[in-house]
């Protein structure tokens, strides 16, 4: 009989977690990423891939992946109040009217997937603002996914979900989508290790250019995507 290193095996409850399957309408989002090819700012595969990548090193993992590490950790460690802490402060991260309402759209959507799969956790926090990244955390520590992992499962849905708005907006061609996807390896690894290492007083949002193109997609006369 063969056995399975459970220590390597492949977390499969994760992949069903960050498939563009899952019900939660991460697929109505762009992210701002709209706004910045109506505005030309993004056009071509390498202007998506900058734009893409770059959000993500040197804001996501700085604001959403420290706090999300945070969070899942606190999960691990059963402590709820710095939990809560953890998501209080992102929630007040959020820079427009859409971001903040994307996020809270998607956290209540996966929340209430999660109650209905009967996880504890979820249905005791049933009534209480979470953000995304929060109930995702839930999801990964019920289903027994590590920190660190998780943390690189979340960047990559972003990245995934960023490059299939970018497919349909640029457009891109699937063979320019595909080269975004691998080069974005590296760039998730270093994003995550940011996220772990970054000090309490170091932690928030620096990408400017990200929150006015969400405000101004606010706007914008015609749209795909609700931001």
């Amino acid at each position: 009989m063969d056995f399975i290193d459970l220590s390597t095996a492949l977390p499969l409850h994760l992949l069903r977690l960050i498939s563009p399957s899952q019900p939660v309408g991460n697929f109505s989002y762009s992210r701002g990423l709209e706004s910045a090819v109506h505005a030309g700012t993004v056009h071509d595969e390498r202007s998506a891939s900058d734009w893409i990548l770059g959000i993500l090193e040197h804001s996501y993992a700085t604001l959403d992946g420290a706090l999300f590490w945070r969070m899942v950790r606190a999960l691990k460690q059963g402590d709820e109040s710095g939990f809560l802490a953890a998501n209080a402060w992102l929630a007040a991260g959020r820079e427009s009217k859409e971001l903040e309402l994307e996020d809270r759209r998607t956290s209540e959507s996966l929340l209430r997937l999660l109650a209905d799969l009967e996880v504890g956790r979820a249905q005791a926090y049933a009534h209480t603002r979470l953000t995304y990244p929060a109930s995702f955390a839930i999801a990964c520590d019920h289903w027994d996914v590590s920190p660190a992992t998780a943390l690189r499962g979340l960047m990559w849905s972003v990245v995934e979900g960023q490059v299939a708005a970018a497919t349909r907006l640029v457009p891109l061609g699937h063979t320019s989508s595909q080269r975004i996807l691998i080069s974005s390896m590296p760039v998730i690894e270093r994003a995550a290790d940011k996220a772990m290492t970054v000090a309490d007083d170091e932690i928030g949002n620096v990408a400017p250019a990200l929150a006015m193109m969400s405000a101004w997609h606010e706007t914008q006369y015609s749209r795909l995507f609700r931001s």
